[in-house]
């Protein structure tokens, strides 16, 4: 099971950019997938996740900007970025809870897309 993260750039604040990240492999069924992201010397922070129902969760700072969906038959999530700002700036990683065929459900991550916000 691979997950592939793509989408990040160089923005301006107040810009926009749209991430997906695509699970591909022997794969059961996925419950959640979400973002985090990460700077140097802090820990990863979770930024949205998104579960298998359909319910959202948002970190308080990017709640109103940023928009999180998946679609299933796509084995895709998505994390649509609107109004954002230098402290966006970061490494984001796109992760989901997967059940490969005749496992458990265990937690996948994907490479790291930057994304980098100038005033």
């Amino acid at each position: 099971v691979q997950l592939q993260a793509s989408g990040g750039g160089l923005v301006q604040a107040g810009g926009s950019l749209r991430l997906s990240c695509t699970a591909s492999g022997s794969i059961a069924d996925i419950g959640y997938m979400g973002w985090y992201r990460q700077v140097p010397v802090k820990p990863r922070e979770l930024v949205a996740r998104i579960y298998g129902g359909g319910s959202t969760t948002y970190a308080d700072s990017v709640k109103g900007r940023f928009t999180i969906s998946r679609d299933n038959a796509k084995n895709t999530v998505y994390l649509e970025t609107q109004n954002l700002k230098p402290e966006d700036t970061a490494l984001y990683y796109c992760n989901a809870n997967i059940s490969p065929w005749g496992t458990g459900y265990m937690d996948y991550w994907g490479q790291g897309t930057l994304v980098t916000v100038s005033s």
